[in-house]
């Protein structure tokens, strides 16, 4: 087989997986951290995923937030069977991990979505109003 198609085909493969991990996330909900702040004052049925490490969820986190390290998210989904009738949103610290474990979930049945920004967002926009675990 020629050398140069070869390449053409791995480079259409990839431009495949690139446009519809794009379409996916542009499909995603994201929320801001004002959006999610009226969700839990209103009691929605919302769920909190925390998607950062152990580490990072030491330094703070969302009162009320499940933790599930994006690492450990695929072999520990059946912990999250029980809010499969609520909404899961997913944070990290910047938004990008907890958006992949958004469409993760949303790939598996849940219905889940981002809160953009992350934690930094969040505490940008609360000063203050994350907690310990």
């Amino acid at each position: 087989m020629d050398t140069q198609l070869i390449w053409y085909a791995a480079a259409a493969i990839l431009l495949f997986f690139f446009v519809r991990r794009t379409l996916r996330m542009r499909a995603l909900k994201q929320y801001t951290t004002s959006e999610i702040e009226a969700r839990l004052k209103s009691k929605g049925g919302l769920l909190l995923l925390d998607v950062r490490t152990d580490a990072e969820r030491q330094s703070g986190s969302i009162r009320g937030s499940l933790h599930i390290p994006i690492a450990s998210l695929r072999t520990r989904m059946k912990e999250l069977e029980q809010y499969k009738s609520r909404e899961i949103i997913c944070y990290c610290a910047s938004g990008s991990r907890s958006a992949s474990a958004a469409l993760l979930l949303n790939k598996n049945g849940f219905n889940a979505g981002n809160l953009r920004g992350g934690m930094g967002e969040w505490n940008f926009a609360h000063r203050g109003a994350a907690s310990q675990p």
